[in-house]
């Protein structure tokens, strides 16, 4: 029996990832900070990171086999407001969830998620892992500093996934896609105007489709080598206007574009393209392409509005 421990299952893609474990005869549990059963009627221990004695109960309790460590702030924006608790969530967090580990006498497979806004403006692309390390966010540099925490628990077997951009049907509009998709979404339900109100778009962004990327997750821990670091991407990037003006195309709706102030960060990194090679020797060829994901995206805001 695989053991296997979601920590943040109830954001965007841990539901997603719970899917692809029991597909693959997984036995999972969740962890969050409400506890339950979620939708899929996964046992969800109810658990706050930053209690060093609440994750240390339920670590001992479930004993898991692997730990994909999906709990974290995720938001680039919003961590130029909130950086302490950014800091706090993906650094203090990560150390209590490993302590727990050390402490009750438990060596799972480990995956540790982060970020390819850990690499800031980048000199040279596609990015590979061996690139140095330019975080430019209060979140990218909340990430740098969880990689560099892992180098004290060399006794465990974790792994790092720098994951690049990743969207898909369900993903809350914090970020772009389903953001430009909720806003499709109420124009072409006549619900609003025909306007779009958008940041920076000449940015470049390698995306992949949540449904492959948990499954890299799965192949990582399956797969991958200890205490090595893989980028989870596409290897392709598009300007966000370019994956707007799909999007638009999709509706069947003429829309004005508008920019808004408040949609563009202090620090935006123009492009950012992956180097998947290390990845893709262990197997693995992602599915969906980049029109698949947006026209999902894009229809699932149509029904859930």
């Amino acid at each position: 029996m695989k053991k296997a421990l979601i920590t943040g299952i109830s954001g965007f893609v841990g539901p997603y990832l719970a899917k692809e474990l029991k597909k693959h005869k997984y036995v999972v549990f969740g962890l969050d900070r409400t506890g339950g059963l979620n939708a899929d009627k996964i046992k969800v221990e109810k658990c706050d990171l930053l209690d060093k004695k609440n994750v240390f109960e339920v670590i001992n309790k479930l004993k898991p086999d692997f730990v994909f460590h999906l709990a974290g702030f995720s938001s680039v924006k919003d961590s130029w407001d909130k950086p302490e608790l950014c800091r706090k969530i993906n650094v203090e967090g990560t150390k209590n969830l490993l302590n727990a580990l050390v402490k009750a006498k438990l060596n799972p497979k480990i995956l540790i998620i982060t970020s390819a806004e850990v690499y800031g403006k980048p000199k040279k692309l596609p990015l590979k892992e061996t690139y140095p390390l330019f975080p430019e966010s209060p979140y990218a540099k909340s990430r740098v500093e969880q990689e560099k925490l892992l180098l004290n628990y060399k006794e465990l077997d974790w792994i790092v996934s720098r994951s690049f951009n990743h969207t898909g049907p369900g993903q809350q509009p914090i970020f772009v896609i389903p953001e430009f998709a909720k806003q499709l979404a109420f124009i072409k339900l006549k619900k609003s105007k025909p306007e779009i109100f958008v940041g920076n778009l000449k940015a470049k962004r390698d995306f992949s489709d949540v449904r492959d990327v948990v499954a890299a997750y799965r192949i990582l821990l399956e797969k991958g080598k200890s205490h090595e670091i893989y980028n989870v991407c596409s290897g392709k990037s598009y300007t966000v206007k370019s994956l707007l003006s799909k999007m638009i195309k999709m509706s069947g709706k003429k829309v004005k574009i508008s920019a808004d102030k408040n949609k563009f960060r202090p620090v935006d990194v123009m492009d950012l393209k992956g180097d998947n090679k290390k990845f893709k020797k262990l197997g693995y060829k992602f599915k969906y392409n980049i029109d698949k994901t947006l026209k999902d995206s894009l229809n699932w805001w149509i029904k859930n509005i």
